[in-house]
């Protein structure tokens, strides 16, 4: 019988369970034993690991999270670590191990696999900012819960006459935030893709106040140039009557959190047994991604080293419909 073995790695998302689920079950319709490593690379290499049956994983698809745990591993990062983690594998007589998570989670992966080690990579960061799919497990619902959150500030904001800043996870990449800012009707969108003039902010605002607008919402990335909480300061500096009241919120981690819509619950489906099925043909160091609607599997080797882009025609986009 084969025994292979899952983990989640990195920052959390919405779906990881459904695709934990997803491995297990299409693992056990092969005979094979399905075993799960707690707390990431660290489990790893400490040898945790726990059998997963399908009453383990039974009513986990709606939860939000990850029931296996996720943790920082700065000693997997060296060859020693790896060199204990492939022990650990041959220890608990491991033939495949299916990794669920972004970039450093997949460099992981790639470093697995550059080892010798049969390796199967599966996107997943609410950040989208994984090279090999177009959209990762967790965006979606992310996406909804920042535009929730946009929706309910448009309420309040509109109420006392108000600016909000409203910063939105995604590291250095400006998807989420521009998905949001579109979504979420905003007068202006910040992303790291794109240069900011905060003067060109301000006019923007105070254009939104002239108009006679009752609120303003600008959407800020995380890594953008500049946060919200450095915009809101230079605002202050700078721009004593913009009009409005001036508000910042950080959403932060309330993106991760919360159960997994429909689609992330069919995409985290999808990408996991698609997994497993590349385990079975040893098709070997690759990340099972979704481009152009259709499960797709692109080396590892590529992943770790391409960049991905977002579309700046959307940011254009934005800028259009914020007038």
């Amino acid at each position: 019988m084969r025994r292979i073995a899952v983990l989640t790695s990195g920052g959390d998302a919405p779906g990881m369970n459904a695709a934990i689920r997803a491995v297990v079950r299409t693992g056990l319709d092969k005979g094979w034993e399905v075993c799960g490593v707690q707390q990431g690379y660290r489990g790893l290499i400490e040898g945790d690991l726990i059998t997963l049956d399908a009453r383990a994983v039974g009513g986990i698809m709606q939860q939000g999270g990850t029931i296996l745990g996720s943790a920082r591993c700065p000693e997997f990062t060296t060859l020693e670590g790896r060199r204990i983690a492939l022990q650990q594998l041959e220890k608990h007589n491991i033939s495949g191990l299916v990794v669920i998570g972004g970039n450093g989670s997949q460099t992981g992966s790639h470093a697995l696999c550059q080892m010798g080690f049969p390796v199967v990579g599966v996107a997943s960061t609410i950040d989208n900012d994984l090279y090999g799919s177009e959209i990762t497990i967790g965006v979606d619902t992310a996406l909804n819960i920042a535009l929730e959150a946009i929706d309910r500030l448009k309420v309040t904001a509109s109420s006392h006459q108000r600016a909000f800043l409203v910063e939105i996870m995604g590291r250095n990449c400006g998807y989420l935030a521009l998905m949001a800012g579109i979504a979420g009707g905003a007068e202006a969108v910040l992303i790291p893709e794109a240069p900011i003039d905060p003067e060109a902010v301000a006019a923007e605002i105070r254009t939104a106040y002239e108009r006679g607008k009752a609120h303003a919402i600008v959407v800020v990335a995380e890594g953008a140039q500049y946060n919200a909480e450095a915009l809101a300061q230079y605002f202050r500096d700078h721009h004593e009557r913009l009009g409005y009241e001036l508000r910042t919120t950080i959403l932060g981690h309330v993106q991760r959190g919360g159960a997994p819509g429909a689609f992330d619950r069919l995409l985290a489906s999808r990408l996991g047994a698609a997994a497993v099925e590349e385990l079975a043909r040893n098709n070997l160091g690759v990340l099972i991604g979704q481009i152009q609607g259709q499960v797709r599997a692109t080396p590892l080797a590529e992943v770790v080293a391409g960049h991905k882009t977002i579309d700046l025609r959307l940011f254009d986009l934005a800028r259009v419909l914020a007038k």
